[in-house]
């Protein structure tokens, strides 16, 4: 997902179908496109930390900063997740994994639809005993053979349509150990709209609708906080972690 301001295409919220790709009348060709398109712009995207955040790679020193301090403020709650598992979802070439993650948790897998980043997440993370299972699936596919105290993700939301993510996230409640939570770190739009970024076939949701859509997966927020730090230009970003609203598989 692209991180600069992108004043396109406004889409409807169940599906996000850019101008050139308007919908068929058939629901499951759609969804199709949209996720085609996505698979086929990240291809072409070197396996790179600048690849990955378009660009934008002298930002990571500070987005894992942020995102240090906030995982650290997860740890302090009377009801903390432990460290033995976590997993890092739309991992890309592993760097969460390897400058965040791995720091705090015995093992984590990773999670990502595009082969080529998967195959080079090893080199980039380097020798470690920590690193889990390396997955190559889309989220909306995905289904963990694990529990994890601590499920993260990341930029990576946008190339869902609603339905799929409301599934995701219901897949991922079931996944937690006692304990788990789970963290997202997501641009959102700073007006009502939902916005396209026809490249990479993703949106940018406001705030109230991803915790809409979190609350229909099951999920309620627990703690939640900005990003600071960023280059003006960059959409907000806001780190909001998760825990189920109650037990029940939906």
């Amino acid at each position: 997902m692209n991180l600069f301001y992108q004043f396109s295409t406004l889409v409807v919220p169940s599906l996000a179908i850019a101008e050139d790709d308007k919908p068929t009348g058939n629901e499951d060709e759609d969804e199709s496109k949209f996720y085609k398109k996505a698979q086929d712009y990240w291809k072409k995207i070197p396996a790179t930390i600048d690849g990955v955040l378009g660009g934008y790679g002298h930002i990571s020193y500070t987005d894992i900063r942020g995102s240090e301090k906030f995982l650290r403020s997860i740890f302090q709650l009377d009801d903390a997740p432990k460290t033995k598992r976590a997993l890092d979802c739309g991992a890309g070439i592993g760097r969460i994994t390897k400058e965040l993650l791995i720091n705090f948790f015995e093992k984590v897998d990773l999670v990502e639809q595009n082969e080529d980043f998967v195959k080079k997440a090893p080199d980039i993370i380097g020798k470690t005993d920590r690193l889990g299972s390396l997955y190559v699936s889309g989220l909306q596919n995905f289904e963990p053979e694990h529990k994890y105290d601590v499920i993260w993700s990341q930029w990576v939301l946008g190339h869902l349509t609603d339905g799929d993510f409301i599934k995701f996230f219901i897949t991922c409640r079931n996944a937690l150990a006692e304990n788990g939570v789970i963290i997202i770190k997501e641009n959102v739009t700073s007006t009502p709209e939902i916005q396209l970024d026809e490249e990479d076939s993703s949106v940018t949701r406001p705030l109230n609708m991803l915790l809409e859509l979190l609350a229909r997966a099951g999920l309620k927020p627990i703690q939640t906080q900005t990003q600071t730090g960023f280059p003006k230009q960059l959409f907000p970003v806001k780190m909001i972690a998760l825990k189920p609203i109650d037990k029940k598989e939906s």
